[in-house]
């Protein structure tokens, strides 16, 4: 039965993603047409079209940027090169931008430009951790820009929501103050509420630790889900794999989900840094027949 472990209101890589399945097709050719990535029948026009009316809308490519914290050293600055290619918006590195007034400015090939949409990819915890950074704005200002993907969506559809959520396909959580008396710790896995990219899960938490937890309604336990080794590699193991389930939340519309990610690994966790010495793991994608 598939099970929701994670959900979370923020950007994944739209733009790679599209680029990638083009270059499945083209690499395995024996490939059939039918099978896709996508849902409910967009194609690849379409798709495009989508994301181009959800991130760029009417403005002009140029008044428009993708925010990120020194775009250039991500881990994900490929899907921002794939988002250029795609979109014709710049990434820019917010300690980059210049307020004047609720305006914001950032620099194109020489001229000063105004920013009137922001793609925003900054994560929070990681902005956080850069108290070296020199910003000339902060989030909380009342800025004259559209977000596209308000930072508030990063808090509000989040783990944050998961305790929330009672189904048959979502994996049990609590928020620690409210963890129930009579379940056992040991098939539970701690997570502060705001991390990203597994940063903080502990996989065995003790008693201890859960109950001297300083904020511990800003922490979850959430019941632990056994992944299957199903996925055959060339070396012999197997790899577990989760799928991202990918929507895009247009303007005056209801959520679309248009493509999906896969994740892959061979460690206790899911993302690169927990599986460093591993191969044929990583982000993949998967497709279905039409």
């Amino acid at each position: 039965m598939p099970r929701l472990i994670e959900l979370q209101a923020f950007p994944s890589l739209y733009g790679f993603q599209l680029l990638l399945l083009g270059c499945m097709r083209k690499a395995y050719p024996a490939i059939p047409r039918n099978w896709t990535s996508s849902f409910g029948g967009i194609k690849d026009p379409d798709y495009l079209a989508l994301l181009r009316r959800t991130i760029v809308g009417d403005t002009n490519p140029e008044n428009v940027i993708l925010l990120e914290i020194e775009p250039e050293k991500q881990k994900t600055r490929i899907d921002f090169a794939a988002t250029e290619t795609l979109l014709g918006i710049r990434s820019v590195c917010l300690t980059k931008l210049k307020k004047r007034g609720r305006q914001l400015f950032y620099d194109r090939d020489g001229c000063e430009a105004r920013v009137d949409r922001i793609y925003n990819r900054v994560i929070f915890d990681e902005l956080i951790r850069r108290p070296d950074l020199d910003l000339n704005f902060r989030f909380q200002d009342d800025l004259d820009v559209i977000w596209v993907g308000h930072p508030n969506w990063y808090f509000r559809i989040s783990k944050h929501s998961l305790p929330f959520l009672k189904t048959a396909h979502t994996s049990p959580a609590f928020f620690t103050d409210e963890f129930p008396t009579d379940e056992k710790i040991d098939n539970y896995v701690l997570k502060p509420l705001y991390s990203f990219a597994g940063l903080g899960v502990d996989m065995e938490p003790r008693r201890e630790k859960v109950f001297s937890l300083e904020k511990p309604h800003e922490w979850i336990l959430q019941k632990k889900v056994e992944y299957a080794s199903f996925v055959p590699t060339p070396d012999g193991s197997r790899s577990k794999a989760e799928i991202r389930m990918m929507f895009v939340w247009p303007e005056n519309g209801e959520p679309v989900l248009v493509n999906n990610l896969v994740r892959m690994s061979q460690g206790k966790m899911m993302g690169v840094d927990f599986n460093k010495d591993k191969t044929w793991v990583g982000s993949s994608i998967a497709l279905h027949e039409t």
